[in-house]
């Protein structure tokens, strides 16, 4: 902002504006107005979150001091439309609708008959699908008068999307990043101080279960169980401060259903009546649900023969080699007992593992669902995937987040025997131009 650029203060007896207050422009009708829902759709009811310490289900109340009222309320809706908040769709017409582009030239490479599109997150300001929760996470918070968010990240795009959100409406942020990527993503930290956050490595002698760790194991590589530990701790002994997460909890998989009700109206767009097969990374869960949940609930509303496949990382294989049972969120137990396929809450995953993909557990949503039989899972190795990445970015141009490689790889392998005239959706969830470290083993 230049100098004569500055806000005109308000007149007297003339209200001040608000970070959260909506501007007042047109947004394009082409960003969605409601997150979708598959709760709504589901055949059966996802097992509810349990309090850690009765294992009785959840009450609001249970939760009201880590997280704002109407993500509580989300968290437990069953509505299938939720409508978003302008001042949200303002933010959010920054990049969406994200592009599904057709890779052709990907296609060409491979000898292919079939139609590969993906969709691509990475033209958001932060280079990832994270910012559609994070300003809605912010958003809701600000609005409850709290000030002040902590959480964790991983591989750093979700701390660097909630510095953003909050350097956008007006919160400070605190990120507790597992030390294995903040010792070897610097960019990312850089990034989030940009924004006006302070990130600190995880685990960290600030925190009564950060010092704990660090007295089991002094050279652990941290995992984000024990990033997740810290930020809850900080933020239940703020009464100004709540606690933000990027990925797992119900309400983070509506506010990223925004991806695939877009790619359904960008598949009808391009003349496609459904994607036969869709792959997408699965980490915690987020980028996955976001793409292909309204995909589910179209099979199911509508009888329509979409595949889903998750791709997580053999690194950390939750879904294809964890069991299906409650467990803690966080190492230290602060968390509610999720139902999900899980490591087990003290899994550290490998440092050597590049990706973003470290948590021990899977969504609950994304567990009920393979449950169900309505998605398949694939472990991906990372050799695999980064070479697949690299067959991506010099076709397509486009270099992928190492968390997306996982799903690039997937879909690559199955494409060389695909029939011809299948139609095939990659997630790419993000750009890996802050992750370039990652690639130079491959390259």
């Amino acid at each position: 902002m230049s100098t004569t650029d500055q806000p005109v203060p308000a007149q007297p007896g003339t209200p001040a504006t608000l970070p959260t207050d909506a501007l007042g422009f047109a947004v394009p009708s082409t960003v969605p107005t409601h997150w979708y829902n598959l709760n709504a759709d589901l055949p059966e009811p996802v097992p509810p979150h349990l309090h850690p310490g009765t294992h009785e289900p959840l009450v609001p109340d249970d939760l009201a001091p880590l997280f704002p009222m109407a993500l509580i309320a989300q968290e437990v809706s069953t509505e299938r439309y939720i409508e978003i908040p302008a001042a949200v769709r303002e933010i959010y017409s920054l990049w969406r609708p994200s592009p599904l582009i057709r890779a052709h030239r990907l296609e060409r490479v491979l000898g292919t008959g079939a139609r590969i599109y993906y969709k691509y997150e990475g033209v958001s300001p932060v280079g990832s699908h994270k910012p559609n929760t994070a300003v809605a996470q912010v958003y809701y918070n600000a609005i409850e008068g709290i000030t002040r968010l902590t959480t964790e990240t991983g591989a750093g795009q979700w701390g660097a999307s909630l510095s953003m959100a909050c350097s956008m409406l007006g919160l400070t942020c605190e990120v507790w990043q597992v030390r294995a990527s903040y010792d070897s993503k610097p960019y990312r930290r850089y990034q989030m101080e940009t924004y006006g956050s302070v990130c600190h490595p995880s685990p960290s002698d600030l925190t009564a279960s950060g010092r704990a760790m660090l007295a089991a194991d002094p050279d652990t590589t941290g995992s984000l169980g024990m990033a997740i530990s810290e930020a809850v701790e900080v933020a239940a002994g703020d009464p100004k401060a709540h606690y933000s997460l990027g990925s797992v909890l119900n309400h983070v998989m509506l506010h990223q259903s925004v991806i695939g009700q877009e790619v359904l109206v960008q598949l009808a767009e391009a003349g496609e009546r459904q994607a036969d097969i869709a792959f997408g990374c699965a980490g915690g869960g987020s980028n996955l649900a976001g793409l292909t949940f309204p995909l589910i609930g179209q099979n199911l509303r509508e009888g329509t023969t979409t595949r889903v496949v998750a791709c997580e990382p053999a690194a950390c294989p939750s879904i294809t080699q964890g069991e299906y049972r409650y467990d803690f969120g966080d190492v230290a137990g602060l968390t509610p007992l999720l139902k999900m396929h899980t490591l087990g809450k003290d899994f550290v995953p490998p440092a050597i593992h590049a990706g973003g993909l470290r948590y021990h557990g899977m969504a609950p949503m994304v567990s009920h669902a393979v449950n169900l039989g309505l998605m398949s899972a694939v472990a991906i190795e990372q050799d695999d995937a980064f070479a697949a990445g690299v067959v991506f970015a010099r076709a397509e141009g486009v270099v992928p987040a190492p968390e997306s490689t996982h799903a690039v790889a997937a879909a690559l392998d199955y494409a060389r025997t695909a029939a011809d005239g299948e139609v095939i959706v990659i997630g790419l969830s993000g750009n890996g131009v802050l992750d370039l470290p990652a690639y130079a083993a491959y390259v």
